[in-house]
């Protein structure tokens, strides 16, 4: 079966997951993950996109970007990727291939869910039982949205920096975000738009994503639970 296409647009948030080769480790030591953040940064300003929100875990990384043109985000992605293959295949001594030949990507209504795919990623560490609480989690950008901590290669997003007027109100306002859990079925749609390359948002702005680029993008497929496709984060 073809796989589906991804699309980008200028100025729209887009949730990126990729995942280590058959699921295995992509990061051995923080060594690792300062470099690939490093790299990361490196490529956000090369190609003029901004970064929202990540977190990286031990076998896959998620990351909310928003790009200044169609092509930024891919062009962040191969330039992110090559780079930190041929870091891990130097440092390890191997060879060969490290995260799944395509990434993910759902674009993402700001409106309604923004902040909502935002607490899926930092929760990643909960979720996968890693940590009781966010902030536990070094590598996580809810280390600034919720401590308040300096991360060179974020952007906070508007919606974010309209929870307060300085930083202690914002972090504040962001941790009470956090006193309640994300719903299963919050949970499970994000994952399945994933899953697809689907926009996360309503039928109007499905229905902008198609008017803007001149494709129908069918409906969002129910899958397997994701219990039972063994997707846990």
């Amino acid at each position: 079966m073809a796989r589906k296409p991804r699309f980008y647009l200028k100025d729209i948030p887009c949730h990126i997951v990729q995942r280590g080769n058959n699921r295995q480790a992509c990061f051995f030591c923080d060594e690792d993950f300062g470099f690939y953040i490093n790299s990361l940064q490196a490529a956000l300003q090369r190609y003029s996109v901004q970064l929202h929100a990540f977190v990286l875990m031990t076998n896959h990384v998620h990351l909310l970007l928003t790009p200044d043109d169609t092509e930024g985000i891919s062009r962040v992605m191969q330039g992110v990727g090559r780079d930190y293959v041929r870091y891990v295949n130097k440092h390890y001594r191997r060879s060969g291939t490290l995260f799944e030949g395509r990434h993910k990507a759902s674009l993402i209504d700001s409106e309604r869910y923004l902040l909502q795919c935002q607490r899926y990623i930092e929760l990643n560490p909960v979720r996968a039982k890693m940590v009781q609480h966010p902030a536990q989690y070094h590598w996580s950008s809810y280390q600034h949205h919720g401590l308040g901590k300096p991360i060179g290669c974020l952007t906070p997003h508007p919606l974010y920096l309209g929870l307060g007027d300085n930083i202690e109100s914002r972090c504040e306002a962001y941790q009470a975000l956090f006193t309640t859990e994300l719903s299963s079925h919050e949970v499970d749609t994000i994952r399945q738009s994933l899953t697809h390359n689907y926009p996360l948002g309503g039928e109007r702005f499905r229905a902008e994503i198609e008017h803007a680029l001149g494709v129908r993008l069918g409906k969002c497929g129910p899958g397997r639970p994701a219990a039972e496709r063994g997707e846990v984060n």
